[in-house]
């Protein structure tokens, strides 16, 4: 239980400094004499480096354990936002998000795999619900020494002690990993060697699943990135009333993945999947609906709601699915693909809205919708009567 509370304050931990540069930005910016289009690079160096360390996740969790991979981790996303807080040039920012994305890929792959393998599906609804509450504390916090006019370096510091504390709990912990560890496969035996990243990629059934990460990551941060202009354009909302109502969208995915842990004793995951996508759907239709803003807003709650269980819940079945060997390699890249929908997908969703009108919005998250209903009804139908997937794990 103590180990799993650690595992709970990590994807807090994680969550805290997803949302810090665009809450501080219009402020950094000025004082770094910076462009602010400068942000987009800085966002794609974390990306990039989340996609790597993702894609690497499978070695080094086999090589070191999960334990150690977690606590080097969160070590650099600590070092790299105290860098931030430091800096008093606008490339230094460049170099100081390489650590932080390399240290956020290997904690989310390597914690989500020893959650999908070790813990029932509510933990693993709960587990993303607290990356939520560090989402949501990361800016609260960055604006509250904003507002008390401490400025963003010392918003930055104080995350970053955060998370320093983080790691001397994280140390200190090691020997409870062990102890699962030895709990799992034995005192005198060794873990098995898991699959190749691309060995994984032969077995079928895979390719549905990084299909369906790579959307839910592009609907996720689309929606949440373009919702307050959609309103604004769409429905006449003022700017401050179209961003408390973004704020509910994700306050609706963690409050949705809360509920999802409770539901999880109940409902079938993949049935949980499923709700939560055609609550994707209806919540998309009331956006549309011409000359009505309150369903709009109503909707993109909704659209926050069915969110919620799509991640987790895919990835908790991942070891059910395709075999424990192969988990870990998989989940390594469904994370990689969900950062390259994350990175590349919003951007090319502002580039269509700037072309047209921000109505594409609505009709480009329905055609990543209907992808995903494709993507894991062919998941669901590849399951035998109890649920799990029976395929072929290719030997090279």
């Amino acid at each position: 239980m103590l180990l799993l509370v650690i595992i709970y304050l990590a994807f807090i931990s994680l969550g805290l400094p997803d949302s810090l540069l665009g809450s501080s930005w219009p402020v950094m910016h000025r004082e770094l004499n910076s462009a602010i289009e400068f942000a987009g690079l800085v966002s794609v160096v974390v990306c990039s480096g989340t996609v790597f360390s993702s894609l690497l996740s499978t070695r080094l969790t086999y090589r070191w354990g999960t334990g150690k991979v977690v606590l080097v981790s969160v070590l650099m996303t600590a070092i790299a936002l105290y860098g931030f807080s430091i800096t008093e040039h606008v490339y230094l920012l460049v170099l100081f998000a390489i650590p932080l994305g390399l240290g956020a890929g290997a904690v989310d792959a390597a914690l989500n795999h020893f959650v999908a393998v070790n813990y029932q599906s509510k933990h693993m609804n709960y587990l993303h619900s607290f990356w939520g509450v560090g989402a949501t504390l990361g800016p609260m916090i960055m604006a509250w020494f904003l507002s008390q006019q401490l400025g963003w370096r010392a918003g930055y510091a104080s995350i970053s002690y955060l998370q320093f504390v983080l790691v001397a709990v994280l140390l200190v912990a090691l020997p409870l990993w062990q102890q699962s560890l030895r709990l799992q496969v034995g005192a005198q035996a060794k873990p098995v060697k898991p699959l190749s990243n691309r060995s994984a990629l032969k077995i079928a059934g895979v390719k549905w699943q990084l299909l369906t990460f790579f959307c839910y990551c592009s609907l996720e941060l689309g929606a949440g990135l373009w919702a307050a202009s959609y309103l604004i354009s769409e429905h006449g909302l003022s700017a401050a009333n179209a961003a408390f109502w973004t704020a509910m969208y994700y306050l609706g995915i963690t409050f949705g993945r809360f509920f999802c842990g409770f539901a999880a004793s109940f409902v079938a995951e993949h049935q949980l999947v499923r709700g939560g996508l055609f609550t994707l759907l209806l919540g998309v239709l009331m956006l549309m609906l011409p000359e009505s803003p309150l369903l709009a807003k109503s909707g993109l709650v909704l659209i926050g709601l069915g969110c919620a269980p799509v991640y987790p819940n895919t990835i908790h079945l991942t070891p059910q699915r395709f075999g424990e060997r192969a988990s870990q390699a998989i989940i390594g890249l469904s994370m990689a693909c969900a950062y390259v929908g994350s990175t590349i997908m919003p951007p090319l969703v502002g580039l269509a809205a700037a072309a047209s009108s921000f109505m594409v919005l609505p009709l480009i998250l329905i055609g990543f919708i209907g992808l995903m209903l494709i993507s894991t009804e062919r998941l669901i139908r590849c399951s035998s009567g109890t649920g799990s997937v029976k395929l072929d794990i290719p030997t090279a």
